[in-house]
């Protein structure tokens, strides 16, 4: 796990706000080699004993996959020694069907040590890691053990014991998340009183692309911490999503409506952009005229924030475009600065009204979101070197 593509990432992120402390099952990893998976119940144990040993008395637990049951288990079985609960990328509901276990389990054990079940499970930048899957399977667990594990948590079934967890609990997952399907991962928050569930877009279990997960880890910081995670003061370069919408015609509206007419039906306009910009977790950067710069920390958010403000425009007989890109930008105080800046205005640029342009890059990291694009084909963008290709966006 600290060797590449892993390189100890997500621990490393985690430890910037706390103490670690990772827990490897019994029979796998650094442990010794036993015949069984140890079962949920004697899991627990095990975890009740690495806190003793260490002197943890209350802790903030972070199950991931498989090890969100454990945590949960934990968590109502010894409320007192959890003080928040962190369930990413698990879910809850009824135990598989035979048909899907006569499909799964001897496909496991044939493929276990070949990288191939790990990488399904995570998303890499580069196809070639795996060889290094292959050989964390390998080093990880026996082909047979894999197969038992896998057995035994397609028999799990926690609905019964979610009620009576009572830690502060948050439930993340990803829209198309194909191992946690999105109603286990419902089904899980809905049954754990007063868990807050957020569900972010992507199609992947788990991420091992630098930067993937920076905005779930952002999430956790600030859930375990109760304090939002404080920039690095040495970044001055940051991958964000930014958003320009304007009016469309209205030189038009002006001449009709009169200096005075438009300026009120402008205030209404910005009003309900800033709205809309708050409930979609955007911030705005600038306006001028009549168009807004905003800039969000996700790129779907950004997409439905624009049809929202589109929407909510026209309630107000008002015509607006707007357009969206990811890249790196330039913070210069309370601003953003460089190309990505000037690609997302000139996309937006190229909108009729109604209509959310975004470029590829966008597209590509929502994937598994809903939203649909529709190819509007290449274009050059006035100041920004080559040819882009620009897709329409519709939740």
């Amino acid at each position: 796990m600290w060797e590449p593509p892993f390189s100890g990432i997500l621990f490393d992120r985690v430890a910037r706000f706390s103490r670690v402390t990772q827990i490897d099952k019994r029979g796998v990893g650094l442990s010794d080699r036993i015949s069984e998976p140890a079962t949920l119940e004697q899991r627990m144990d095990d975890l009740r004993a690495v806190m003793d040993a260490e002197g943890i008395e209350r802790a903030a637990l972070i199950g991931i996959s498989e090890g969100s049951s454990l945590s949960a288990l934990f968590a109502a079985t010894y409320p007192d020694r959890v003080s928040s609960l962190v369930l990413w990328a698990g879910g809850a509901g009824p135990p598989a069907t035979d048909e899907l276990r006569s499909w799964m389990l001897p496909g496991v054990e044939d493929a276990w040590g070949s990288g191939q079940i790990m990488s399904l499970l995570v998303r890499l930048e580069d196809p070639t890691d795996i060889e290094r899957l292959a050989k964390l399977e390998r080093y990880s667990m026996s082909p047979k053990m894999a197969r038992a594990l896998l057995s035994m948590n397609l028999d799990n079934d926690l609905r019964d014991i979610l009620p009576a967890i009572s830690a502060p609990t948050l439930v993340i997952h990803r829209t198309g998340d194909l191992v946690t399907q999105r109603d286990r991962a419902i089904t899980l928050a809905e049954l754990i009183p007063g868990a807050l569930r957020v569900e972010l877009p992507g199609d992947w279990h788990l991420s091992l692309v630098p930067g993937a997960e920076a905005e779930a880890l952002d999430i956790i910081e600030e859930f375990v911490t109760g304090t939002p995670p404080a920039p690095d003061v040495d970044v001055d370069r940051v991958l964000t999503t930014v958003l320009f919408t304007d009016i469309v015609g209205s030189t038009r509206q002006l001449s009709e409506l009169g200096d005075h007419g438009w300026r009120a039906q402008l205030d209404r306009h910005d009003a309900m952009v800033r709205v809309q910009l708050e409930r979609f977790r955007g911030r705005e950067i600038d306006t001028a005229g009549d168009g807004f710069f905003a800039r969000f920390d996700g790129p779907a958010r950004a997409v439905h924030c624009a049809h929202a403000i589109i929407e909510g425009a026209r309630t107000l007989g008002i015509d607006v475009r707007a357009g969206v890109h990811v890249g790196e930008c330039e913070i210069r105080g309370d601003g953003l600065a460089g190309i990505a800046v000037h690609v997302g205005a000139r996309v937006s640029a190229l909108a009729g009204a109604g209509e959310v342009l975004t470029t590829t890059t966008v597209r590509d990291l929502v994937a598994g979101s809903g939203i649909e694009f529709v190819d509007r084909g290449q274009h050059s963008l006035k100041g920004v070197p080559g040819e882009w290709a620009i897709l329409s966006a519709k939740p």
